[in-house]
């Protein structure tokens, strides 16, 4: 499954990257985030892993985080891994005049076991709560004032 999303965020490029690449600020942004543990390297750096885990329905979701490209403010892409699920996504943030940045995520997903099954009956969720987060994001970041 292959898919790409875009969403204008009201905020400069350097405020978007300066809040989209701090750890410590993931969870007022990414739904039911319980913990975000590095692992190797440098968090957010490439070649970096961490492991993340989230609240989801009564149980939680584990996945490992690898920073695959590091090239801010103009791209950062990851892969993240968690049970039956491998998913590539490569982030664009585009200024847009001075005022906003657009971001473009491109997601791959490759679904094993189980999960292919649950990609063929639910494969639009996936969007949809990709989308989610990259809507949670913007809220974030147009409502965060400057520290």
């Amino acid at each position: 499954m292959e898919y790409t999303q875009e969403i204008v965020v009201n905020v400069p490029r350097d405020r978007f990257i300066e809040l989209f690449d701090d750890p410590s600020l993931l969870s007022q942004w990414q739904k039911g985030l319980l913990s975000f543990e590095p692992l190797t390297g440098t968090p957010g750096q490439n070649g970096a892993t961490s492991k993340l885990v989230y609240k989801r329905g009564r149980g939680t979701l584990e996945m490992v985080e690898t920073i695959v490209r590091r090239q801010l403010p103009d791209h950062f892409d990851g892969s993240y891994d968690a049970k039956g699920v491998h998913n590539i996504c490569n982030n664009q943030f585009i200024d847009v005049d001075g005022t906003s940045t657009k971001w473009v995520a491109h997601n791959i997903f490759e679904l094993k076991g189980f999960m292919k099954v649950i990609g063929l009956l639910f494969g639009s969720s996936f969007k949809k709560e990709s989308y989610k987060s990259m809507e949670a994001f913007k809220n974030f970041a147009e409502t965060t004032p400057r520290g």
